[in-house]
C-alpha cells in the first residue's frame, strides 16, 4: 500500500485522475466483456477485482484529500 501522506496535493490530485481514468477503463472492458456471445466469467471476475481495488485506493487518496470528510 503507498503512503500517502508524503505526497502534494498536486501529486495526489494527479494520482486521482489517472486512477480514476483507469477505474472507468476497467469498467468499458468488464461491459464489453459482459456482452460477448460467450463472456469469460474467470477473466471478468479478475477485472472486476482490479476494479474494486481501484476504487479502494481512490477512496484513500481522497481521505488524504479531503480528511475532514467522513465516509
Amino acid at each position: 500500500m503507498i503512503d500517502y501522506s508524503t505526497f502534494t496535493e498536486e501529486a495526489l490530485e494527479a494520482r486521482w485522475k489517472d486512477l480514476s481514468q483507469d477505474h472507468a477503463d476497467l469498467d468499458a472492458a468488464i461491459q464489453a466483456l459482459a456482452a460477448s456471445p460467450v463472456p469469460d466469467l474467470v477473466v471478468i471476475g479478475r477485472l472486476k477485482r482490479k476494479k474494486l481495488a481501484l476504487k479502494d485506493e481512490l477512496a484513500r487518496i481522497e481521505h488524504y484529500l479531503n480528511p475532514d470528510i467522513i465516509a
